[in-house]
C-alpha cells in the first residue's frame, strides 16, 4: 500500500465536517418554514436529514482526531435562496448534496489502496450520498415524470 499523505487527508475530512455541519444547519432551517397540509411528513424529512447530517459530521470528525489532528469549528457554505416554498428548499438541498458527494470522492481519492478503512468509510459516503442525491432528485419531479431532474444551468 502507498503512503497516506495524512495532511491532505485531514483537509479533505475537515471540509466534509463543514459541510456536514452546514447540512445540520440548513435542514434544521428549512423544517422551520414548511407550512400545509404536507407539513408534517416533510418536516419529519428534514429533521432526519438533519440528524443524519450529524452523524455524518460526527464521524468525519472521529477520522480527523483518530487521524492526530484537530477537528475544524469551521461550518461549510449556508445556501439560501430565501424562498420558502419547498420546491427551492430541495433545489438547494439537491445542489448541497452534489457537493457533499464530490467531497466524499476526493476523499476516496485520497486514500484508495492507503487505508482500507478510510477507503471503506469513503466508500460507504460515497453510496450514502448517492442515495441521498438519488432521493431529492425523486422529490424533485412532477409526479408520473420518469426522467431525471435537470437543475437550470447558470450562464
Amino acid at each position: 500500500m502507498a503512503e497516506l499523505d495524512k495532511e491532505a487527508v485531514v483537509a479533505a475530512l475537515n471540509r466534509i465536517l463543514e459541510a456536514e455541519l452546514a447540512g445540520v444547519v440548513r435542514y434544521t432551517h428549512y423544517s422551520f418554514l414548511v407550512f400545509g397540509f404536507g407539513r408534517i411528513p416533510i418536516v419529519s424529512w428534514l429533521n432526519a436529514q438533519a440528524d443524519e447530517s450529524l452523524q455524518h459530521a460526527r464521524m468525519a470528525g472521529e477520522w480527523i482526531t483518530t487521524l492526530g489532528a484537530h477537528p475544524s469549528l469551521a461550518i461549510g457554505p449556508l445556501l439560501d435562496s430565501h424562498q420558502h416554498d419547498i420546491g427551492a428548499m430541495l433545489r438547494e438541498s439537491h445542489e448541497s448534496e452534489r457537493g457533499a458527494l464530490k467531497l466524499y470522492h476526493e476523499l476516496l481519492a485520497l486514500v484508495a489502496d492507503r487505508s482500507v478503512a478510510l477507503e471503506e468509510y469513503a466508500r460507504q459516503m460515497v453510496q450514502t450520498e448517492e442515495l441521498h442525491l438519488a432521493e431529492v432528485d425523486k422529490m424533485l419531479r412532477k409526479p408520473g415524470d420518469l426522467s431525471a431532474f435537470a437543475p437550470a444551468r447558470s450562464s
